[in-house]
């Protein structure tokens, strides 16, 4: 383990000289942003009806009229916008979105476990590792993107991670990597000693958590767009728990209202980032999910080796340099394990000539598309 440092330095010299993947010309950032366990059916075809009129099913406290009247419409496309406006009022006019089964798009994830930590790994290494079968492992003994980036000159201290999720620390290796980790416990700044911060700080110690020590998504919203006001990382983690956690206690009308919720986070993020120099013009957004979940009255509950469905995610890519696309249909599969490559490859970087093991980056989100053939 005490080698690992000097052979992130020897890849990151290496690094240098190397020719990039795809080398993109304009961006110069890239965020990464996760919605833990938040299922593709939602993301393509809105509210499950289901889901939403069966309340023994949805186990929702809040009536079905009242949920119809705001996510419900009886064309998928109109309902998808009613829970995500963002993504398809902006994402989708702008940028590439996969996954809609119903479409022939797929996106899967290849790791045995279909659970968080297994998942995290996968779209973080760029490969599955069968040793990685639980929440519970421990430290993570691959490196991530995020870590390789950081150890090269242009990038170092420039990588950051934000998220709920106090196994993340585990995940992107804290001891080793020594990334600035946001999550958790950790996410609240406590030597931040203006009133703000204070009161951040009040607001989580006197909060009820559901979860171990993780707090709600809003607050990591409200302490990432903090730190942005003072801080410009070129390469960003954000990971929202709050999906996962409603979806598990069974409860669909917190389902949808995070959800949505989520679509306003990442509005109000792409907005600050875009009234940011370092940023406007020059920042790529990847949103994803660590694992789908089953389907049915029952299983969209949970996630796993018992829940058929929990392999199948979604992938969508907006930037300067992806093509807008919009949402593709009848497209080859994509994979999980193909997101490290695609950020090193946005910020002009070969991560599989590094490891050698991770998959190809998605080629389709990195330039425009190609010219038509001449008749």
């Amino acid at each position: 383990m005490r080698s690992i440092p000097r052979l992130l330095a020897a890849l990151a010299c290496l690094a240098l000289a190397w020719p990039a993947a795809a080398a993109p010309a304009r961006t110069r950032n890239v965020v990464l942003i996760v919605s833990d366990g938040l299922r593709w059916q939602e993301i393509f075809t809105g509210a499950d009806p289901l889901l939403l009129d069966d309340a023994r099913a949805g186990g929702s406290w809040t009536s079905a009229a009242q949920l119809r009247r705001r996510y419900w419409a009886p064309d998928p496309a109109e309902r998808r916008r009613l829970l995500f406006p963002f993504l398809w009022g902006t994402l989708a006019a702008r940028g590439q979105l996969y996954g809609n089964q119903l479409a022939g798009s797929r996106v899967r994830v290849t790791n045995e476990a279909l659970v968080s930590y297994p998942g995290y790994n996968e779209m973080l290494t760029g490969r599955a590792d069968p040793r990685i079968a639980g929440n519970d492992f421990g430290p993570n003994p691959n490196v991530t993107v995020f870590e390789w980036l950081n150890a090269m000159p242009q990038f170092h201290g420039r990588v950051e991670v934000f998220g709920t999720w106090s196994v993340l620390a585990d995940v992107f290796n804290a001891g080793r990597s020594r990334l600035p980790l946001r999550v958790g416990a950790t996410l609240v700044e406590r030597s931040d000693r203006s009133a703000r911060g204070r009161l951040l700080t009040g607001l989580y110690d006197d909060s009820t958590r559901l979860y171990g020590s993780n707090p709600f998504d809003s607050f990591v919203h409200v302490a990432l767009r903090d730190h942005l006001a003072t801080h410009r990382p070129r390469v960003l983690f954000v990971g929202y728990g709050d999906t996962d956690l409603w979806a598990h206690m069974g409860r669909y009308d917190l389902v949808l209202e995070t959800a949505h919720r989520f679509d306003a986070y990442v509005a109000e993020l792409w907005q600050q980032l875009e009234r940011l120099p370092e940023y406007r013009g020059r920042t790529t957004l990847i949103l994803t999910a660590d694992h789908g979940r089953g389907s049915g009255p029952v299983d969209w509950r949970e996630h796993g080796t018992a829940q058929p469905g929990s392999e199948s995610i979604w992938l969508a890519v907006m930037g300067p340099d992806t093509a807008p696309l919009g949402e593709r249909r009848d497209v080859p599969e994509l994979t999980q394990s193909q997101i490290a490559a695609t950020i090193a490859a946005f910020l002009g970087q070969d991560f599989r000539s590094a490891m050698s093991s991770a998959a190809a980056p998605v080629r389709a989100v990195l330039g425009p598309p190609p010219a038509a053939a001449a008749p």
